[in-house]
């Protein structure tokens, strides 16, 4: 798989396919990579739908490692939503397109809008699966940065990088912190990380934590920005701890042009979940 150093960060990715560009921002909190498009490494309708290889028949899809995640490296710095998307754009820019309808699922979907608050010449539309928000998703937040600074403090950052390989990310062991995965792909990141000064990193932990989780509305932007929105756009609801349903009626509400699908979980599947995606594109084609 091809790689590409964007913004100084190394980051795993793949084009493929034929037809309207497709920027994906994949699932999984910060686990986010291309396999939670597959059948193999995915969840629920990207899994039954094998959304990557299916997306790739009607779209060209742009799909990617986020930074800290996979086999994408990382740097550690204060996490915002700018940073996310600074990726995501030189991507963008490197497959040679200047627009592109965006599919961004659970923390995925954050990103998709503070990509369109950012770059909204950029983006066609936005398909929004499963956006995060709530209180639960903020103290799920909250909560697991606790975690990852208590252990360091408890155990130092050698220990961080002995256990990285068995947690993966930091959504699935808490402990190892947002920085743990690079330190699995990057020896030298890992070097790096080893010797950092701990409050110095705390605070970064600090920072992160409260520009990520800031409050209980829908991640990724803020009220008054989501009203600034005027990219058409396409809700499909979680209702979950994570993705509650009140963060998607909150965008329903404050994006002039949302809709929001009138269908929950368990009633959505691989299958109406690609129709929704493809009567999408097609409608903002023809309104184009």
């Amino acid at each position: 798989m091809p790689f590409a150093t964007i913004n100084r960060i190394r980051i795993n990715y793949r084009v493929q396919g034929s037809g309207p560009p497709l920027l994906m921002f994949a699932p999984g909190g910060f686990g986010s990579v291309m396999s939670r498009w597959t059948a193999a490494g995915g969840k629920r309708e990207w899994q039954e739908m094998d959304a990557l290889a299916t997306l790739s028949r009607h779209f060209t899809t742009i799909a990617y490692d986020r930074r800290e995640a996979g086999q994408s490296g990382g740097r550690v710095e204060p996490l915002t939503w700018d940073l996310y998307v600074e990726e995501a754009k030189g991507l963008l820019d490197l497959a040679g397109a200047p627009q592109a309808l965006i599919l961004g699922s659970c923390m995925g979907a954050a990103l998709a809008l503070a990509f369109a608050v950012r770059h909204p010449a950029a983006c066609k539309g936005l398909y929004l699966h499963w956006p995060v928000g709530g209180y639960r998703w903020m103290m799920k937040g909250h909560l697991f940065f606790r975690r990852h600074i208590e252990f360091v403090r408890a155990n130092g950052f050698e220990a961080v990088v002995k256990r990285a390989p068995q947690g993966k990310s930091f959504w699935d062991d808490p402990e190892i912190g947002p920085w743990g995965p690079p330190t699995i792909v990057d020896p030298e990141f890992a070097a790096h990380f080893a010797q950092l000064d701990l409050a110095h990193y705390i605070g970064i932990c600090e920072r992160s934590r409260d520009a990520l989780f800031n409050d209980t509305m829908p991640s990724g932007a803020s009220g008054a920005e989501l009203m600034e929105i005027r990219v058409p756009a396409f809700i499909q609801s979680g209702n979950d701890a994570s993705h509650a349903h009140s963060a998607a009626c909150a965008l329903k509400e404050l994006m002039l042009q949302a809709e929001l699908w009138n269908v929950l979980p368990p009633h959505q599947n691989g299958r109406n979940t690609l129709e929704q995606i493809l009567a999408f594109s097609k409608r903002i084609e023809k309104s184009a």
